[in-house]
């Protein structure tokens, strides 16, 4: 993909809406393809966050916010960090766009944006959300959740391989495994979303 689009005709973004939250998708920006399954995914995130309304939320790796504004409704705050700008200025459109006013954005790496937050605001982290690419998580970052200790750690994984990788990290550091849920995004493929959920054993 390269660096910049041009718009030959109509807008420069796409429109959606999962449930009753509206999303502004730009080109260069990830957006789940399958909005059926999308829908069931974010719920089971919900479910597993088990928000109040107090909670203090991480949500890394965030795309254009979509988990993040699920999220915001339910929750006190919820800081998202993601690496590419153009998300990060899709996420804060949307949420002006739907009023959400408890999401703050951060554009970064997120192994170098959390551990900044967490020492120049002193903030502690209730949940934190994590949606990595194929890749999976930094080991930088799973050793920073181990760190700040949140009560649950929710993992969307769309690559089995280093999700097992990354949740053998956090179990080994404290972290109990009490749910793995997949969702099949493309029926005709092999590969899943799956949602696990974690919960602090300390």
């Amino acid at each position: 993909m390269g660096e910049s689009c041009q718009v030959i005709w109509g807008r420069e973004y796409m429109m959606d809406c999962l449930e009753d939250i509206q999303f502004a998708v730009s080109p260069l920006s990830f957006y789940q393809v399958n909005p059926r399954q999308t829908e069931r995914l974010y719920r089971k995130v919900l479910e597993c966050a088990q928000l109040t309304g107090k909670e203090t939320v991480f949500d890394l790796y965030f795309g254009i916010g979509t988990i993040s504004l699920f999220l915001a409704r339910r929750a006190r705050t919820v800081y998202g960090v993601e690496i590419v700008p153009q998300a990060i200025g899709d996420a804060r459109r949307n949420a002006a766009l739907n009023g959400i006013q408890n999401a703050e954005f951060f554009v970064g790496k997120a192994e170098e944006v959390v551990p900044r937050l967490i020492m120049e605001r002193n903030l502690r982290a209730d949940v934190v959300v994590v949606d990595p690419p194929r890749k999976g998580c930094d080991a930088q970052l799973l050793e920073t959740i181990a760190q700040i200790s949140p009560a649950r750690v929710i993992y969307v994984s769309c690559n089995p391989s280093t999700l097992a990788r990354d949740l053998s990290v956090l179990c080994n550091k404290g972290y109990r495994l009490e749910l793995a849920q997949p969702f099949d995004q493309f029926s005709m493929g092999v590969h899943v979303e799956c949602v696990c959920c974690l919960r602090n054993a300390g």
